[in-house]
């Protein structure tokens, strides 16, 4: 897996848990991002990551993604969007002989729509995209509580959630034909759909009017259908993601 792409989803993931709480329509920034991926003798490297969010009344733009609003006032947020969805696999990459011997496993672009609800408690985030480019023809949903505590320029957002992929998005990405076994001497694997839950947590600090530095981090539990996979030897996955942005 390629370590920019799979790094660009913490990057992703802190946009879109605070691009909808942004001071204002237009930030643009530099961070790093470090991951540990599931699948077996991959290292985790730090990779610089550009940043860019915007927030309008229509349109919105957030790390990889970006959307259409049908609906937009201060309670509720629904629009249609489409993201990069940065998930691969290159048999090239790992160190595992097995695994070299598997097929690639591509990116693609997921659309769908996504929703956010504010209450004086948190707000829900939910999004429910599929597969436009026949790549794994899946289905990813993801729905999370998060809530916004703010301590003078200091804001801190945790957040507990879980994604839910389909039987055709882990199976592509970790499963194994009986091609594969063959060729491998992996055992094959299909796997069926699976929840893997989350907790996140970002936090940012505005130093001045304009720039502000965050840091952001998840911590995923894998679901059974994608642990028991002969092409992963961890039970969870990591994210952490840092940089400055700037906003107009």
């Amino acid at each position: 897996m390629s370590k920019f792409k799979f790094l660009a989803l913490g990057v992703a993931m802190a946009s879109m848990s605070a691009a909808a709480l942004a001071e204002g329509p237009l930030s643009i920034g530099v961070g790093a991002g470090w991951a540990d991926t599931p699948y077996k003798e991959y290292d985790q490297k730090v990779v610089p990551i550009p940043v860019i969010n915007y927030e309008g009344d229509n349109f919105w733009v957030r790390g990889l993604g970006a959307g259409y609003y049908v609906w937009n006032d201060q309670t509720d947020k629904l629009s249609i969007m489409a993201y990069y969805l940065p998930f691969q696999f290159k048999p090239k990459d790992s160190d595992d002989e097995q695994l070299r011997r598997l097929d690639k496993r591509k990116s693609t672009l997921m659309a769908g729509l996504s929703y956010t609800h504010f209450t004086q408690y948190g707000f829900l985030r939910t999004s429910l995209a599929g597969d436009t480019l026949d790549n794994n023809n899946g289905i990813l949903w993801d729905i999370a509580w998060l809530y916004r505590y703010t301590n003078g320029n200091l804001t801190l957002t945790p957040g507990i959630g879980a994604e839910w992929n389909s039987d055709n998005m882990n199976e592509y990405y970790f499963g194994v034909s009986r091609n594969e076994s063959r060729r491998s001497g992996l055992d094959d694997y299909d796997p069926e759909d699976g929840w893997n839950p989350y907790v996140e947590l970002t936090a940012s600090y505005r130093m001045s009017d304009n720039w502000t530095v965050y840091g952001s981090g998840r911590y995923t539990r894998l679901s059974d259908e994608i642990k028991d996979s002969p092409m992963v030897d961890k039970s969870w996955a990591g994210l952490l993601s840092a940089g400055v942005t700037y906003t107009f």
